[in-house]
């Protein structure tokens, strides 16, 4: 893998919002076609309309294919999932567009689970009316978790300077409490380390904690849930041999001395990990599933509406979350070579007994 060029599928997202915009100006400069073999899940229709609207583009040179076995490097690739009859109407929300990306989204999963693809990136989805197509899930990590069967898979936003997962995610706020216990910390915790090491090659990570109410809860006054829940957690994963400190406080916490000083932040809820992590890198955030057995990764903004159609969305984000699928699969890549050529347990064992006659003879 480490040798050869990466295919990576592209979904479209809704039609109707900017996810067209975002894939053509990531793809706009040719030079990235260096790196990898897109293929995109949606309408060489649509992605030709959405170019003529996009000034200062050079000819994209496209391919369109029936199977992902037909993609040709060093060129732009589509394959055609979704009605033809259907047209692009930017800024609206519809039914239309929904159903648009949930065909999408299906194709490229099953692309990926058959290994004809090595990574899923997805642009922005409206979840209403995708529930209102029959979409049962309140957003891409929920429909993956259960796609792939890995009901711990954990949500993790991240750029170059900080990567923040979620004990919860797509819950309401009053939902929240209840959702928060010392199992979904541990679990949350447990898949967060394991992804650092296998997805980000980084072995003895330090994680923050952060915890749920104001103040960490005072001491029990305005809130309980961190010396009943939040702190055991932590003592027991660090017992467990992770490096899970805190919890902090989240309102002094994202200050540079104290997150640069982290690997990574698991946060209580979305709101609380997300608006500081948009507030910090939101121009080249990245949305990254951990957890599962594909790689799947998504730009870190929404739909966008208000502005599809209009030439005024940046395509960076979307750039950074193709770049970091990229470098997953690789780092997985490696530490699976690395584990395939690990010297046999008996071998360590035989080492093991002669490192220990060696020093029984030198006391």
């Amino acid at each position: 893998m480490n040798n050869r060029r990466l295919i990576i599928g592209i979904t479209q997202g809704d039609s109707n919002g900017i996810g067209y915009e975002v894939i053509i100006k990531a793809l706009s400069d040719q030079r990235v076609l260096d790196f990898f073999t897109p293929i995109i899940y949606g309408s060489s229709k649509l992605f030709g309309f959405y170019k003529k609207t996009i000034a200062n583009i050079e000819q994209l040179e496209t391919h369109i294919i029936n199977c992902a076995s037909e993609a040709k490097p060093k060129k732009i690739n589509i394959i055609n999932c979704i009605d033809e009859k259907h047209n692009a109407e930017p800024g609206k929300a519809s039914l239309e567009s929904a159903q648009d990306a949930i065909a999408s989204l299906e194709r490229a999963s099953k692309d990926i689970q058959e290994g004809e693809i090595d990574a899923i990136v997805t642009a922005p989805i409206n979840k209403y009316y995708m529930n209102e197509a029959g979409f049962n899930y309140t957003g891409h990590t929920e429909y993956f978790k259960s796609k792939f069967q890995s009901p711990n898979a954990t949500m993790i936003l991240l750029s170059d300077r900080i990567r923040t997962a979620l004990v919860t995610s797509h819950i309401a706020i009053k939902d929240i409490p209840n959702a928060i216990t010392k199992e979904a910390i541990l679990e949350k915790l447990a898949c967060l380390n394991e992804s650092l090491k296998k997805d980000f090659s980084l072995s003895d990570a330090k994680i923050a904690v952060l915890g749920l109410n104001p103040h960490n809860g005072d001491n029990g006054l305005i809130g309980t849930e961190e010396n009943e829940i939040i702190i055991p957690a932590i003592k027991e994963a660090f017992d467990n041999g992770i490096l899970a400190f805190g919890p902090y406080s989240p309102d002094a916490f994202f200050t540079p001395n104290n997150y640069l000083k982290t690997d990574a932040v698991l946060a209580m809820y979305h709101d609380q990990g997300l608006a500081p992590f948009k507030a910090l890198c939101f121009e080249n955030g990245v949305n990254y599933t951990a957890g599962l057995p594909i790689v799947r990764c998504s730009p870190d903004h929404g739909t966008a509406f208000e502005i599809a159609g209009k030439d005024k969305a940046d395509g960076q984000s979307m750039l950074c979350a193709i770049y970091t699928a990229i470098d997953i699969c690789k780092s997985r890549a490696r530490n699976k070579e690395i584990m395939d050529n690990k010297m046999p347990d008996i071998f360590l064992e035989k080492e093991e007994k002669l490192t220990s006659g060696r020093r029984s003879q030198i006391e």
